[in-house]
């Protein structure tokens, strides 16, 4: 099942969409909850509830997607240096405060979070705030979309608790993120967490293997498989949760592979003009413009 957040003349709607990707099945919900986007669905089905009742089917050219969940209940937990190759490129780049202690491999996840107001959707524009930071980079990620809540959630049990996925580009002002020796501002400025293009549920993408690659303009920069992680999903949900209680919506951002720009010599930053495409297998393609 793919979930998709739209405007449908100018009006938020949520919907299904199909499996040939030509059309989407409006959900009838209210208008506030249309505003959500696909949070109340995932918190329906996630208590057990069906789901609503639908309409006639639009085509999906017809209407502009946004961001699956355009503002999430609270901040995006995200995962640093979760990947072999990426722990060891960033290690090296001069930016990295937790090498200094935890050398190039973590001995356990290293967790940030980004502010819900960094939310963008798909063919949105990413704005290089140029009087501020023009060290900007991007970040493929796999992103898991909890379903079942819960707190002390075991590793063996953390899969039951995952209703999907979908992308998120970590984008961060490098600068920031090397400044203040933690995360946290460098990854939540406007614009720097583009979501989509939906959730996809977890039967249809398998999140433990599964290839993340990104572009900017034609050139690949990043092209791995999730079975580089050195934290796997289930490891990362008993982490977060030993303290935090989870809620239906949740989203965690398991990492990025190596081929970031701050691993080029010299840094290949993005700049006005270039466009970013992610694309992970089972979910789909998340493009945005740079400006």
């Amino acid at each position: 099942m793919k979930i998709a957040a739209y405007l449908d003349q100018g009006r938020p709607a949520v919907g299904i969409v199909s499996s040939d990707l030509l059309t989407v099945l409006p959900l009838q919900v209210s208008a506030a909850e249309a505003q959500l986007g696909a949070l109340p669905i995932v918190e329906r089905l996630a208590a057990g509830q069906p789901l609503p009742a639908t309409g006639a089917p639009v085509a999906l050219d017809a209407v502009k997607l946004v961001a699956p969940i355009p503002r999430p209940r609270r901040n995006i937990f995200c995962v640093g240096k979760n990947y072999h190759a990426h722990a060891k490129e960033f290690a090296g780049s001069g930016f990295d405060s937790s090498a200094k202690s935890g050398g190039d491999i973590p001995s356990a996840p290293i967790l940030f979070s980004k502010v819900p107001e960094s939310v963008i959707g798909p063919d949105e524009p990413i704005l290089i705030p140029a009087e501020v930071s023009t060290a900007i980079d991007y970040e493929a990620e796999l992103t898991v979309v909890i379903g079942k809540g819960g707190k002390g959630i075991r590793k063996e049990d953390a899969l039951k608790h995952v209703w999907g996925y979908t992308i998120v580009n970590d984008v961060t002002a490098r600068d920031w993120q090397g400044r203040h020796s933690q995360w946290l501002l460098g990854k939540s400025f406007d614009t720097f967490c583009p979501m989509g293009p939906w959730l996809v549920s977890a039967d249809e993408c398998d999140g433990t293997d599964t290839r993340v690659k990104l572009w900017v303009n034609d050139e690949v920069r990043q092209d791995a498989s999730t079975k580089d992680f050195i934290f796997d999903i289930p490891t990362l949900i008993e982490c977060v949760s030993a303290g935090i209680t989870l809620y239906p919506g949740d989203l965690i951002a398991t990492g990025t592979p190596a081929g970031v720009g701050i691993g080029f010599k010299p840094p290949k930053y993005l700049k006005s003009g270039d466009v970013v495409r992610i694309t992970i297998d089972g979910i789909g393609e998340l493009r945005n413009p740079l400006r």
